[in-house]
């Protein structure tokens, strides 16, 4: 009696953490629904707590704008950070909003139905919103591409890292670009006979005179210095574009540490700090060695812009730092690229209760 009740608790046990596993895997999937006015298809594959995918912006099968995917799910609180990180395709020709951020809240509310309800903006402008966004999952998409394989053997064996990986892979790649050119028969042009020397033109009646204007002397070429070329961080911060590199969700109560290195070879690459505008760092130099600051995230309001300022390009422009990001028990990797155009921006996103 004893064998058998201890054998019915392991088989309980098993259950329930299988069960555990399948109700945190159930973010996996196919969605479709609406963000802001826009129809909408988004694939979502869950690799530990990292989310990777497809998402499709269309009026119809053959007309959509097509984005590759990256975010955060959290299988505690149900929170879901999203973004479109690479445009892959375009065939809406200049119809509706570009690239998105999404913040959402994975819900269940029937035995067969599950959400993700929450809002957008733009993804390199979060004080500009796109609208509330509607998915329902859904088990036929519309759209096919390579992550349906994924999508459809996840339990079986496809939710492994270096599978999953390996599509990511084909999946940021854009598609090759057809050339136009390749369809133009090509023409053999013969080759052109030799023209007999001092041969006079036949006689034609006479046209307009044109006077060429007097010779002069080209004036000399005077190489100005631009005016109003970006000298502080600050002038640098406001001229340049802010462009996304990845989104970290954080948490009340919690500190932020945040580690830069230099990503290549040390060569003297130097950077300042931005948060929600506001100077908080500059003349930091990245080397092999972090150089560390730290956040605290009660400090921080509910969506937040972290931004690195390339003071210098180094002596092998341009400027890329490998950051990691310590968020309590959980760690985020991410590596930064600025130039003279741009500037790197990392999105701080508050969750409502702990990991």
């Amino acid at each position: 009696m004893k064998t058998i009740t201890i054998s019915c608790c392991c088989l309980i046990a098993c259950f329930l953490l299988l069960h555990q596993t399948a109700l945190s895997q159930t973010i996996t999937g196919a969605w479709k629904g609406k963000t802001g006015g826009m129809r909408t298809e988004l694939k979502l594959v869950k690799k530990g707590d990292s989310l990777l995918g497809t998402v499709y912006y269309y009026t119809s099968q053959n007309h959509y704008r097509r984005y590759a995917v990256r975010g955060y799910f959290d299988g505690q609180t149900n929170d879901v950070v999203w973004w479109d990180e690479q445009l892959l395709e375009d065939r809406i020709s200049g119809k509706g909003a570009g690239p998105m951020l999404t913040v959402a809240d994975f819900n269940c509310p029937g035995e067969e139905k599950m959400l993700l309800d929450g809002s957008s903006t733009e993804r390199d402008h979060k004080e500009v919103p796109t609208g509330p966004v509607a998915l329902e999952k859904i088990n036929t998409p519309t759209f096919t591409d390579e992550w349906d394989y994924v999508i459809e053997n996840y339990t079986v064996g496809a939710n492994h890292p270096t599978i999953i990986d390996s599509v990511a892979r084909l999946s940021f790649a854009p598609p090759p670009v057809e050339m136009e050119l390749a369809a133009t028969p090509v023409r053999s042009v013969a080759p052109r006979p030799l023209e007999a020397p001092n041969v006079q033109a036949p006689v034609t009646e006479p046209g307009p005179v044109v006077v060429p204007p007097p010779a002069t002397a080209a004036p000399p070429v005077v190489v100005k210095t631009p005016v109003g070329k970006p000298v502080t961080p600050e002038d640098k911060f406001t001229v340049r574009t802010n462009k996304l590199q990845t989104v970290i969700p954080i948490t009340a109560g919690k500190k932020i540490e945040l580690r830069f290195y230099d990503n290549a070879q040390v060569d003297g690459d130097s950077i300042a700090l931005f948060l929600n505008k506001k100077l908080i760092f500059k003349h930091i130099r990245l080397t092999d060695q972090a150089y560390t600051i730290y956040l605290n995230a009660d400090d921080l309001e509910n969506d937040n812009e972290l931004v690195m300022v390339a003071e210098n390009l180094g002596s092998i422009p341009p400027n890329t730092s490998f950051m990691v990001a310590i968020v309590g028990k959980k760690r985020y990797e991410a590596r930064l690229h600025a130039d003279e155009n741009s500037s790197a921006l990392i999105r701080l996103i508050k969750q409502d209760t702990e990991p």
